[in-house]
């Protein structure tokens, strides 16, 4: 009995290892199948690269012809074109616009409106607006003109414009040209202003000799209405150069 067993088993064992065998030897026809790629779109399928370039170019076409109409339209005087130019977000398109409506005033009256035109739609001002106006007032620096002159170049925010015009205004109120302007008018008018400047740009290399500027101004102005301490708020209109 026992030989019998041990015989069954060694038979067992050796039908199980040419089964094992059997099976290795079978070749596997199935495939091996790989996902598609993400961005295969078939044999006959566009490319979704070039299609993107394509949407690009063709982006890029249609703002340079925007663009080119809206410059035509300042050209001609149409203001509104300024808006239209602000509203693609287009920092270089807005001051070509802008350039060419300041380029087509031809006198103090049609660049008045398009200061106003600029203030009530709360729109960018540039350094070519900004050095125009400033360029006006000097021609009649009364309290209004002054105001708006350094308003306007506090507004472009560009320090070293915004100093120029500070020194300006100050050389003349030396020579008394700047009339209905006092030493502490003057004084805070200056100061004032110099907040509209970006932080940035007040920080800048020519935002610390703005800062020198204003701060000279200053004790100048101050020296002028501590000799002057009898001059009341109604006559300071009436202060002279130091």
């Amino acid at each position: 009995m026992v030989s019998l067993f041990i015989t069954a088993l060694a038979i067992l064992f050796v039908v199980g290892i040419g089964l094992y065998f059997w099976q290795k030897s079978v070749p596997d026809n199935s495939e091996r199948v790989l996902p598609p790629n993400a961005g295969f779109r078939g044999l006959f399928g566009e490319d979704s690269s070039s299609n993107e370039q394509e949407r690009k170019r063709l982006a890029i076409a249609e703002h340079q012809q925007e663009a080119a109409l809206l410059i035509d339209r300042a050209r001609n005087g149409d203001r509104a074109a300024l808006g239209e130019a602000h509203k693609t977000g287009d920092a270089d398109l807005y001051d070509r616009v802008l350039n060419e409506l300041v380029q087509g005033t031809d006198s103090d009256a049609n660049l008045l409106s398009l200061m106003s035109f600029i203030t009530q739609n709360e729109l960018p001002v540039n350094s070519r607006l900004a050095k125009a106006v400033v360029a006006s007032w000097q021609k009649s620096p009364n309290r209004s003109a002054t105001t708006k002159a350094l308003h306007f170049a506090a507004l472009s925010n560009n320090a070293d414009l915004y100093r120029e015009t500070v020194e300006q205004a100050l050389e003349l109120w030396r020579e008394g040209k700047l009339t209905g302007m006092s030493a502490i008018e003057l004084r805070a008018l200056f100061e004032g202003e110099f907040w509209i400047l970006s932080s940035p740009s007040r920080r800048s290399g020519a935002g610390f000799i703005l800062k020198r500027t204003l701060a000279n101004a200053r004790r100048e102005l101050e020296a002028t209405i501590v000799r002057s301490p009898r001059v009341s708020e109604g006559d300071q209109s009436k202060e002279g150069p130091p």
